[in-house]
């Protein structure tokens, strides 16, 4: 069966105990069909990049899928008849991300010096004032 890669965006003044009860029914429309979900990622509540149906938040789900097309459609058409649903997208890829996300491992990252430092770069020398020339209409 060919393996998908599937993003929803749930509003954002949904519990989250709500949001994994949307993601649980739509793992079951998978599983229903004959497929499976190999992963869930819930990867919390985010900013999104422009306001959707007057929401500046959402809670963001990713979810591994290997599963027949016709399963797919009809998880996207439930995620689209259901109002807690902003947004969602499903990709075809051609195998699975083993480990977390991208998004999860940016969060790993942040062991990383600050954004000031900079660490083993070396100092500048201070700057010395020039002298300013004269101007040509002055006499000595």
């Amino acid at each position: 069966m060919p393996l998908y890669e599937s993003v929803f965006i749930a509003r954002q003044d949904v519990p989250t105990t709500q949001v994994e009860a949307l993601t649980k029914t739509f793992s079951d429309i998978i599983t229903a069909d004959g497929g499976k979900v190999a992963k869930t990622e819930p990867w919390g509540l985010r900013n999104l990049a422009y306001r959707i149906n007057k929401n500046k938040k959402g809670h963001y789900v990713l979810m591994n899928i290997d599963a027949s097309p016709a399963a797919i459609a009809e998880m996207e058409r439930n995620m689209q008849l259901n109002e807690d649903v902003l947004r969602f997208m499903t990709i075809r890829v051609e195998e699975h991300e083993a480990g977390p996300s991208a998004i999860l491992r940016k969060d790993e990252r942040s062991d990383r010096p600050e954004r000031g430092d900079r660490g083993d770069r070396p100092q500048r020398a201070p700057r010395t004032e020039a002298p300013v020339p004269s101007s040509e209409g002055e006499k000595a």
